[in-house]
């Protein structure tokens, strides 16, 4: 039997490394059991167990290679072959792997990201292949990105030579469209919603004139039932790009998920929008197990005093400039600070690096020993591996997406029309979803935490948040070290 098998293999390599992950061998055999039966599994891992679980999802794919596809960010590619794959070759196991969005030629491994899981599918190239999703918290998003469709100015160009007759209306539409983005701007950095007769008559004229060059084709394949769309302006330039993305990925790809065994691993400790998810895809989940941390049993520094101003008020800013002053005064290691605002993180990295110099940073994979990184959160959960461990981490702004963003309204509003609580059921569940995985590095290295949004104190549902940070301490003052 297959997990019998990888048991035995996992424990023979165990006696001769230094892991120290004491579940190992029960997650192997949860991985055979799933790679066996071909059933959908979710198996809920501890934050804090980023990386460790290399072991017990490979071993068990040494032994049937060809029945499986992973699908990895690009950073855990580079992990798999260059650590991963020979730590597995000095202990005498073999697995083959194949790359690409081709079908394997035989019994392969076959690594892919979402990009390349997407178009195998339109294409029909999985075959009875069995899916591996070991960063499931993060589908949603990443499907988002492989499926939007971007449409910058020369691509207007490349339409009016590909259709020389129509050249005249697509140059009115396009300088309607432009004139009518930039009237209504509010900022120079906005990204406003396509709406209007505009949009619908651009359509309209595409459908009449096609076939049309790519990115055209896939903008006109969008159901605006179930896309969001909206322009990036370039005030200095003038020019503005379009941009399409689907409101539920999985969703849209339920046909994908429906059909292929599923087998997930989850780092997030929060289910609530994951499950949603999957419900929405028809997916059934057959095996969940849930896996505990002993290294979250020591708590956690936080700094968050009571009566903080909130994000939408005019001294927020100096509030957050002041705070992150005096944290990162003094302080040796490296400081993270979250900030989803691009502006007002511009805003907050532009005075900080005033004051500590070169040390600031924006969005870097290389600071200094001391150094100061103020980014998203999603860029954090997408790079936290590459960078030493943080003594502390800044949150600027909780994760709970804008609904300013044409993206994060459409959806909003979809939600609206169908009665559902948008907040509860959407916003609240993501944000909940990012927080342990952005934080379990804190936590391996025993920094502190501070929280400088007033909301955390001064909305009913941060309690919620103060819940999922648990075990945790409070610091009431900041002390020398």
């Amino acid at each position: 039997m297959l997990e019998a098998q990888s048991h035995e293999q996992l424990k023979t390599l165990l006696r001769d490394s230094d892991a120290d992950w004491p579940h190992h061998l029960t997650l192997s055999r949860l991985v055979a059991r799933s790679l066996r039966r071909r059933d959908n599994t979710l198996l809920q891992l501890p934050p804090c167990s980023r990386e460790r679980w290399w072991l017990g999802l490979l071993v068990p794919l040494c032994l049937t290679p060809g029945t499986a596809a992973l699908v990895i960010t690009a950073a855990q590619r580079r992990r798999l072959l260059q650590v991963e794959l020979p730590r597995l070759q000095r202990q005498g196991l073999r697995l083959p792997c194949w790359q690409g969005s081709q079908r394997p030629p035989g019994e392969q491994l076959w690594l892919m990201d979402t990009t390349e899981l997407v178009t195998a599918f339109k294409t029909d190239q999985l075959g009875q292949r069995q899916l591996i999703l070991p960063d499931v918290d993060q589908l949603s998003h990443q499907l988002r990105k492989s499926l939007s469709v971007r449409i910058q100015p020369a691509d207007w160009e490349n339409l009016r030579l590909s259709h020389p007759q129509a050249e005249s209306a697509l140059i009115e539409l396009h300088e309607r469209l432009t004139r009518q983005l930039f009237s209504n701007a509010t900022r120079v950095d906005a990204h406003m919603r396509l709406e209007g007769a505009a949009s619908q008559t651009l359509r309209d004229l595409l459908r009449l004139i096609a076939p049309c060059p790519s990115p055209w084709a896939e903008l006109l394949a969008t159901d605006l039932n179930h896309w969001a769309e909206w322009a990036e302006l370039n005030h200095g330039m003038l020019q503005w790009i379009w941009h399409l993305a689907p409101l539920e990925p999985l969703e849209l790809l339920g046909g994908l998920f429906r059909h292929h065994p599923l087998l997930m691993l989850s780092s997030s400790g929060e289910i609530t929008r994951l499950d949603e998810e999957l419900r929405m895809a028809g997916v059934d989940v057959q095996v969940t197990a849930r896996f505990r941390e002993q290294e979250l049993q020591e708590p956690l520094p936080l700094f968050a005093p009571r009566r903080q101003p909130l994000p939408n008020t005019e001294i927020y800013s100096q509030h957050l400039l002041e705070q992150s002053r005096r944290l990162i005064l003094g302080r040796t290691g490296l400081t993270i600070v979250l900030l989803d605002d691009p502006s007002l993180r511009r805003q907050l990295t532009s005075a900080l690096a005033a004051e500590f110099g070169r040390r600031v940073v924006e969005e870097c994979t290389a600071p200094e020993g001391n150094g100061v990184i103020s980014c998203s959160w999603t860029w954090w959960l997408e790079n936290n591996e590459q960078l030493p461990a943080p003594e502390q981490i800044i949150v600027g702004l909780l994760p709970l997406a804008s609904v300013s963003s044409p993206l994060t309204a459409t959806r909003v509003e979809r939600l609206k029309s169908r009665g559902e609580d948008w907040f509860r059921v959407l916003l609240l569940p993501e944000a909940l979803c990012m927080i342990p995985p952005a934080l379990a590095p804190l936590r391996q290295a025993g920094g502190r935490l501070a929280i400088l949004d007033g909301r955390l104190r001064g909305r009913a549902w941060g309690d919620q948040i103060l819940q999922r940070l648990n075990p945790w301490i409070p610091l009431q003052r900041l002390l020398p070290d």
